[in-house]
């Protein structure tokens, strides 16, 4: 069966390219361009793993996006995007923000991949 991964980002030149990179291996993907897109999707699509921006509409969108769905999804994995990243996990503790970890933007494809590959068990 074909994981299905959301990518929620408000640059669709970003949800574009990471959508590119999971379908040509693989994956379906769909995109949602802001936070509230992000939550419906969330539960009308079903999906096996999410990456999330952090900074859309508010500084903090995707923390709230990612607690929204963590409430009716507690196992649903879910990833930030960020182009702090890397300073935001060595500061904070992404998993109390409802985060399973943190892709640096720009993404590298081969890291993106083989983490969504262990967090879905494949």
């Amino acid at each position: 069966m074909v994981k299905k991964i959301l990518i929620i980002d408000d640059d669709p030149d970003i949800c574009d390219s990471i959508k590119a990179i999971v379908t040509a291996n693989g994956f379906e993907a769909v995109t949602a361009l802001s936070g509230k897109e992000g939550i419906d999707a969330a539960a009308s699509e079903k999906p096996d793993l999410i990456l999330c921006d952090m900074m859309m509409e508010s500084i903090d969108a995707g923390t709230k996006v990612a607690q929204e769905i963590k409430k009716n999804n507690p196992a649903l994995p879910i990833y930030l995007l960020s182009s702090i990243g890397q300073a935001t996990a060595t500061t904070i503790e992404v998993d109390k923000l409802g985060f399973n970890g943190v892709f640096q933007k720009p993404v590298n494809p081969d890291h993106l991949l083989s983490s969504i590959r262990k967090a879905l068990g494949m």
